[in-house]
């Protein structure tokens, strides 16, 4: 026993000196030979477990030494493997443009990639600074590439990076793509295999942006209203400057920034997580709004994908409330049905299913799809997206995934609208309750630092699932896993419930972070707008109810 400790010791020593010597990054470099000077056998165990999967998310990690860790070496590893896929698939001469963010390493991540595509034999452009991801998905079909690199880890924490692959249709990968794309990589022996030139690839200049700055033109209908004011917060990110030439060309006023959020900064230094759907992250865009007095708050992620709106509301602390992604999600869906919009509206699948009631009622077409762009992109007809992480797509001709800055601009048009009928978002949402019935949702996530907590919580569910919760019978109960409908298997698990009222849970493991979460619906019908405040009521004492007994179900 004590012999074969040893030798995996001393296996995992010579493994480490062996990515040491070939990294091609002064800091990695140093932290792994402080790491073996130091002897630290836990943390090198935990760098050299595996390998980062390579999946439909792309890449995400911690940055750091090691194969574990988001890194040069893996990045160069990923970009020779996305290289070798793309001219096994006969796109040995096409273009490859690479979008990156302002999180730490990005700029070094997107350049090594631009360095592999070209000494692969493909071409390669930069895009010219940090700028928002839907930039970086308009411009693949804008410049015809056949594939495309976003550097970015969203809202994730500041010691986190990622590499988000697009192919030519300007949509995220999917199977089997990820699977031959992370077969590649594997295939990469050593980095003294991977070419990479010393320069060949183009930089763009911003005719790119200025192109996608004119597309979201058509977002907005000529001659409408745009007289709502906005305080915005880019939370660190990259999307400030867009948004405000965005906002500037559709001739909105100037949205009142957020100055301590407003510039990119890797650091993240006013929130534990920049998300504004984390607990406090939107303090200070709401401590503006109480100063500045606007119609509405808007917040990006710090990669520009994703919207966040808040709006007045006098019961909530601070007097202003943060919509969720549900809510956004049903407001742009009847705007765009109130436009004349045709084609399918599409969601994911722990989305709210108030949007196939609007759907339906409009005589459009309507889809779910798995959970991610990547799936709800590739609707046929798609006219309109959203998941309610805060994402959508408005504009799917232009942006094949979601969308910050354009639905930043389709809710201002919308809250604009109503002004001037002197009528709110609130006042819509209340219509669309009465019509449809209320539509509650809510969500129970837990972040773990052990993943096998997920795997013990997903196990158990299966193993012994519930037949009642929070007093309503589990009528129908779905395991993903084994496919539903038209859904390819994914690992998660839907139920349906009946009694007092209809409700729907979901529960699956993140594909991006660390947690199980959990999305749950519940359908109070609402007999006019004087019952709408008992119906929140009974939906809030449901939902928390059904939180409670699910973590119970679920052992968290």
């Amino acid at each position: 026993m004590q012999q074969n400790l040893q030798q995996d010791q001393q296996d995992l020593i010579a493994q480490a000196e062996a990515w040491l010597a070939e990294d091609p990054d002064e800091e990695t470099r140093g932290e792994l030979a402080r790491l073996l000077a130091d002897r630290d056998l836990d943390e090198l165990a935990a760098r050299f477990a595996g390998t980062l999967q390579f999946g439909t998310a792309g890449l995400r990690g911690e940055l750091g030494a090691g194969p574990m860790r988001m890194n040069r070496s893996v990045v160069i590893r990923a970009a020779a493997g996305l290289a070798a896929y793309l001219k096994a698939k006969g796109r040995a001469d096409g273009l490859v443009v690479i979008g990156y963010d302002a999180r730490y390493k990005s700029a070094d991540f997107a350049r090594d990639t631009a360095a592999v595509m070209v000494a692969a034999g493909l071409r390669a452009a930069l895009l010219p600074r940090p700028l928002p991801t839907p930039v970086l998905a308009y411009a693949i079909r804008h410049l015809g590439a056949v594939a495309g690199v976003e550097v970015t880890a969203s809202h994730n924490p500041p010691r986190d990076n990622g590499y988000k692959v697009y192919l030519g249709d300007g949509s995220q990968i999917v199977p089997p793509a990820d699977a031959e794309i992370a077969a590649e990589i594997a295939a990469v022996r050593s980095l003294a295999d991977v070419e990479r030139a010393p320069d060949g690839w183009e930089v763009l200049g911003d005719e790119v942006l200025d192109a996608y700055l004119a597309r979201t033109d058509e977002v907005l209908t000529p001659g409408t209203p745009r007289t709502a004011r906005v305080v915005y917060t880019a939370m660190h990110g990259v999307g400030k400057d867009v948004l405000l030439a965005a906002f500037a060309r559709a001739g909105f006023p100037a949205p009142v920034l957020v100055e301590e959020q407003a510039e990119p900064d890797p650091a993240f230094p006013t929130v534990a997580f920049p998300n504004p759907e984390e607990p406090g992250a939107m303090d200070l865009a709401f401590a503006k709004a109480r100063e500045a007095g606007p119609d509405l708050v808007i917040a990006n992620d710090p990669d520009a994908d994703r919207c966040a709106v808040a709006v007045p509301d006098a019961a909530a602390d601070g007097g202003w409330r943060m919509l969720r992604g549900d809510e956004v999600g049903a407001l742009l869906a009847t705007h765009l049905v109130r436009k004349g919009a045709k084609g399918v509206f599409a969601e994911s699948i722990v989305s709210s299913s108030l949007l196939g009631r609007i759907a339906a009622a409009a005589g459009v077409g309507h889809a779910e799809t798995l959970t991610g762009f990547k799936w709800i992109a590739r609707v046929e007809g798609l006219r309109y997206g959203y998941e309610e992480a805060l994402g959508y797509c408005v504009d799917p001709e232009g942006v094949r995934d979601k969308d910050g800055i354009t639905a930043a601009l389709a809710v201002a048009e919308l809250a604009s609208e109503l002004k001037e009928r002197g009528r709110t978002l609130t006042d819509l949402l209340d219509d669309l309750a009465v019509e449809h019935g209320l539509h509650a949702t809510d969500q129970l996530s837990v972040r773990v630092q052990d993943l096998g907590v997920i795997a013990d919580a997903m196990r158990r569910l299966r193993e012994a699932p519930p037949t009642r919760l929070a007093g309503l019978a589990v009528a129908r109960a779905e395991d993903l896993a084994r496919g539903a409908g038209d859904l390819p298997p994914t690992d998660g698990l839907r139920y349906y419930l009946e009694g007092e009222y209809e409700a729907r849970i979901i529960v699956r493991p993140s594909g991006t972070e660390p947690k199980l979460k959990c999305y749950l619906e519940v359908i109070v019908p609402v007999a006019g707008a004087g019952a709408l405040a008992d119906a929140r009521t009974r939906a809030a004492r449901t939902l928390d109810a059904l939180k409670r007994d699910l973590a119970t179900a679920a052992g968290i």
